[in-house]
């Protein structure tokens, strides 16, 4: 039996326009990759799926699952009911099924993970390194892995010009996440890298809602776990919500519990906090404190998995980003920078990290 999603009826995809039209040769003669445009009805986007069937967290042994990994392919693909019950390790099906997207291709360290996955999600190709995963298809979406490393298997499909989501955190350092950046823009090729936590509903009606709210001066924002691995969740939802523009970090708290004043050029000063599990039960909030109201916001992370992916479909389809590049590579700096901060005990701008 096949298990599918809720299919949701809303579509990303251009319709069928002269606009379209303009726009692709445009980027063709541009020497641009051109973007898949079409009717609502076009053919679905081929992904390979990389690194997407075990997990080990910062050099960890793997194990079997994949929390993102499983969720992604069975958001395109949806998954045998029968085959999943016998799936040993992580398995998280996703809810809602996404449109015009299919994984034709996948790859992880350990092959038999892989193929467990393939046969629980009917992926056609197993295949035998992650850059055979950007041959024959339209994109390729990069799995959170635990290692902290998964941006080295962008560097492939992005000269290759095949659009590439690279799942978080994009790096572990700045000059790490800005090499792929730059390496995106040279070659033209359509990237993403975001935390899911961006574009959840909740968090989206936020950022329309901060108008009303007067000048914001002061804010706060939270989460558990590690600072840069998981602390990008939380960081990710300021951005979300308030936009960009962090130029220093001070951690004034102790290892495992950061407490970091980010300021921003604007003079407006974040709170991030971020705390490992001895110290801090894992979640996320976020609070913002204007001139005019407040709003304290715990995000409703049902689906999360979906609205990355479908932001990520847009992309392909449109070449339009929802997320610029320059603003993720920011986000890792600030992180590095929260990270210094705590060892060296001082105050660390966000431009430094990048020497």
């Amino acid at each position: 039996m096949t298990q599918k999603p809720e299919i949701r009826t809303r579509r990303v995809f251009l319709k069928n326009s002269s606009t379209a039209i303009v726009a692709g040769a445009l980027a063709s003669r541009l020497g641009f990759p051109q973007v898949l445009s079409g009717a609502p009805d076009a053919r679905p986007i081929r992904l390979g799926l990389v690194s997407a069937a075990t997990y080990g967290y910062m050099g960890a042994p793997r194990t079997l699952g994949s929390n993102h990994g499983t969720a992604f392919a069975t958001a395109c693909n949806g998954w045998d009911e029968t085959k999943r019950k016998q799936f040993k390790g992580t398995f998280v099906a996703a809810r809602k099924r996404l449109e015009g997207a299919q994984v034709v291709r996948v790859w992880d360290p350990v092959r038999e993970a892989a193929e467990r996955l393939a046969d629980v999600c009917s992926i056609p190709k197993v295949c035998d390194s992650a850059d055979e995963c950007a041959e024959g298809v339209d994109a390729v979406a990069i799995v959170d892995d635990g290692s902290g490393e998964q941006w080295k298997y962008a560097l492939t499909p992005l000269r290759k010009g095949v659009p590439t989501f690279c799942d978080k955190p994009l790096a572990m350092t700045a000059r790490q996440a800005k090499d792929v950046a730059d390496l995106a823009r040279r070659t033209g090729t359509p990237f993403m890298s975001a935390s899911s936590l961006r574009f959840v509903p909740d968090v989206v009606a936020l950022a329309r809602e901060v108008p009303s709210l007067g000048e914001i001066h002061l804010a706060t924002t939270l989460c558990g776990n590690e600072l840069v691995y998981y602390g990008i969740h939380a960081l990710e939802m300021a951005y979300a919500v308030l936009g960009r523009g962090a130029v220093s970090c001070l951690n004034v708290g102790q290892p495992g519990r950061n407490l970091v004043r980010v300021r921003f050029e604007n003079g407006r000063d974040l709170m991030l906090m971020v705390a490992e599990r001895p110290w801090m039960r894992a979640g996320y909030q976020i609070n913002v404190y204007g001139t005019k109201g407040w709003h304290s916001l715990t995000p409703n992370t049902a689906d999360l998995y979906w609205y990355l992916l479908e932001n990520f479909l847009a992309l392909v389809r449109t070449g339009k980003e929802s997320v610029p590049i320059e603003e993720e590579v920011e986000v890792i700096a600030v992180l590095e920078a929260a990270k210094r901060s705590l060892v060296e005990k001082r105050e660390v701008t966000v431009a430094e990290v990048f020497g």
